[in-house]
């Protein structure tokens, strides 16, 4: 009687199961296929019951489980047993999806069985790839607001060479008209719009290529104050017209961060940016930006990035990183919560600490790069 109200309770407990459920002996035969191994799979239970459970797998995933199989037969040493693990299933129409996998062996069976336990990951790739594709439209919105709140001082940069270009040319006119014209100042003011149209198309380039840089690509190891370093001719255009003095301390002997270059550059750009910002409404004389590098205690590697302005209020630092909270009157609410998903995507942090004496601190703190 006993042994009958435990079959009936396994049976309830097989039933009621959201997980798929499939059980096997040790040559690898389902014996036991639930309904909600039934609604995954698309098979009734009479259709596997007794054949081989690679008929629910992919060819690799087949191959790859029958050896793991026979060396616990063989060995009774799990790899796989005890233990998750993701991989591709097939359906009875023959689609593949994602699954994760569970597998434990049945206490006291003999000869021995397995169960194997399986979630449908199909959804949740799918909002993972929803997911990365609104960060990467969001990562290049990101990059040209940051752009576009650099223009003033980009186009200052760019007037110098056209103005340039616009005198030389006109000094070049006069020449010409001259009865007797020296040829060679003519060549030598040709010279000077040449290299002037460089500088302005040096500009342009850099510019282009950090708007136009695709997100994501290969982490590599990386000298982050080449990183750094990169970057100080587009900020240098925006702090002088704003006024602001920009310098950086750059540490020695830094390890290699294992990092995508781009992605990095821009949240360094989005705390400059925000800086800028906030030393608009600091009334002292001198209004500085800092940029510093160093090591941790800890080995880890710091990248800090800090103003002398009014800094953050108390009240506002627990809401910082949270997306859409922002105290500009035209700000997102994006650029903060972005950029510590960036560097939290890298096995980072970003936090906040008040500057000494005054200011605002961002401080981006990264594992170093293991060759």
């Amino acid at each position: 009687m006993a042994s009958t109200e435990r079959i009936d309770e396994l049976a309830v407990l097989l039933d009621a199961a959201v997980d798929a459920i499939v059980m096997i002996d040790c040559a690898g035969l389902i014996q036991v296929f639930n309904p909600a191994a039934e609604r995954l799979f698309g098979y009734i239970s009479a259709e596997v019951l007794g054949r081989n459970v690679s008929v629910l797998m992919s060819e690799q995933d087949a191959l790859t489980h029958n050896d793991h199989l026979a060396q616990y037969l063989a060995t009774r040493v799990p790899r796989i047993i005890g233990k998750g693990r993701e991989v591709t299933a097939r359906r009875k129409d023959g689609s593949l999806f994602p699954a994760f996998l569970s597998v434990g062996v049945v206490a006291a069976s003999e000869p021995i069985r397995f169960v194997g336990f399986l979630q449908d990951l199909t959804l949740r790739r799918q909002i993972e790839d929803a997911t990365r594709r609104l960060q990467e439209r969001l990562w290049h919105v990101s990059r040209f607001a940051t752009m576009g709140e650099m223009a003033s001082g980009i186009a200052h940069e760019l007037n110098q060479p056209l103005a340039a270009i616009a005198n030389y040319s006109q000094a070049c006119d006069r020449l010409l008209a001259r009865p007797n014209a020296d040829i060679s100042e003519v060549r030598e003011a040709l010279r000077d719009i040449t290299e002037q149209a460089v500088r302005a198309g040096d500009i342009i380039r850099k510019l282009r290529a950090l708007v136009t840089r695709a997100p994501g690509g290969e982490r590599r190891p990386t000298d982050i104050n080449a990183l750094v370093s990169e970057l100080t001719h587009l900020v240098n255009t925006s702090t002088k017209a704003h006024g602001v003095q920009y310098r950086l301390e750059l540490g020695t002997d830094l390890p290699a961060l294992d990092v995508h270059q781009d992605e990095i550059q821009q949240v360094i750009l989005n705390l400059v940016r925000n800086a800028i910002e906030s030393l608009a409404q600091a009334d002292q004389s001198i209004r500085e930006i800092v940029v510093r590098t160093d090591r941790t205690p800890e080995g880890d590697v710091e990248i800090a990035v800090c103003d002398n302005g009014p800094g953050v209020s108390a009240h506002v630092v627990p809401s910082l990183f949270e997306p859409f909270f922002t105290s500009k009157s035209t700000g997102t609410g994006l650029g903060l919560a972005m950029s510590r998903t960036i560097v939290g995507q890298h096995g980072g942090t970003l936090c906040y600490r008040p500057n000494v004496p005054s200011g605002a601190c961002f401080v981006l703190r990264f594992p170093a790069y293991a060759s």
